[in-house]
């Protein structure tokens, strides 16, 4: 299995996810020649991709989905409340292209087990993905407004988890282009998780089983990759884990790609 973030935080989101059999993204939230010139650079193979997953239907999630879904004719899966939110920014589809899923519902693309679950986000029906094939699984848990039991019970044990770490409370509370109502937004309980919530969650995984986490969704004006780094870090050290030993910690690149896992 391979996995990387192409794109990831408030200015855009696409994750790559491939078996030897095919693979998927999840998100599609540049533009779709941003989108296919990203996986080339990789050196990713876009032939292995035959779906595209969505979370839900904020711009910076779908921006590049119809584009690219009709360019590998590939279909979009989404739920159906994601659906009745993206319909119009995505385009025409075939019929057979446009996929209804349902949180908590599971189903099969090739050899990937996919395991959509409920994120607390304010957008319509948002979900996040675990995918198993083998023993191996990988999830993708952002745009979460808090780390919830539901949330956790679905990733825990992951193998890999690209986990959001957005913004720093105080940068954002200080920030004077962002309207009070969008501040109040981004820290309520289907906002986003900030730095300190994040490591918390990222404490939680690691005792779970998790051996790799991947923080993104980083804001681009209220965080640096360095202050989430440096909060997990912490965090994982204060509860006894060895980063880079026990768990390994990287931060996703905002406009390429980033680590590639290979498990």
């Amino acid at each position: 299995m391979q996995f990387c973030t192409l794109f990831s935080g408030s200015s855009g989101n696409v994750v790559y996810l491939a078996t030897e059999r095919g693979g998927v993204l999840i998100d599609c939230g540049m533009s779709g020649r941003q989108t296919l010139d990203a996986i080339a650079q990789a050196g990713l193979d876009p032939a292995l991709i035959h779906a595209i997953l969505i979370t839900h239907e904020h711009s910076d999630h779908i921006k590049g989905a119809g584009v690219v879904a009709r360019k590998l004719g590939v279909p979009v899966y989404a739920t159906e409340g994601t659906w009745d939110g993206m319909a119009a920014a995505v385009g025409e589809l075939p019929a057979r292209n446009r996929v209804v899923i349902t949180a908590g519902e599971s189903f099969f693309l090739d050899d990937l087990e996919v395991a959509p679950f409920s994120i607390p986000h304010d957008a319509n029906d948002p979900v996040g993905y675990r995918f198993f094939t083998g023993r191996h699984s990988v999830a993708v848990a952002t745009d979460l407004g808090f780390f919830s039991r539901a949330v956790s019970d679905a990733v825990s044990g992951a193998e890999i988890v690209l986990l959001e770490s957005n913004h720093d409370p105080d940068l954002l509370k200080r920030n004077p282009r962002y309207p009070a109502a969008l501040k109040t937004r981004i820290l309520g309980k289907k906002g986003h998780l900030s730095n300190d919530a994040g490591a918390e969650a990222a404490v939680r995984l690691a005792q779970s089983g998790t051996r790799h986490l991947l923080l993104g969704h980083l804001s681009s004006e209220n965080n640096t990759p360095d202050m989430a780094y440096r909060t997990a870090h912490a965090a994982l050290t204060d509860a006894g884990a060895a980063v880079g030993q026990d768990v390994t910690l990287h931060v996703a690149a905002r406009f390429q790609a980033s680590f590639l896992y290979r498990v």
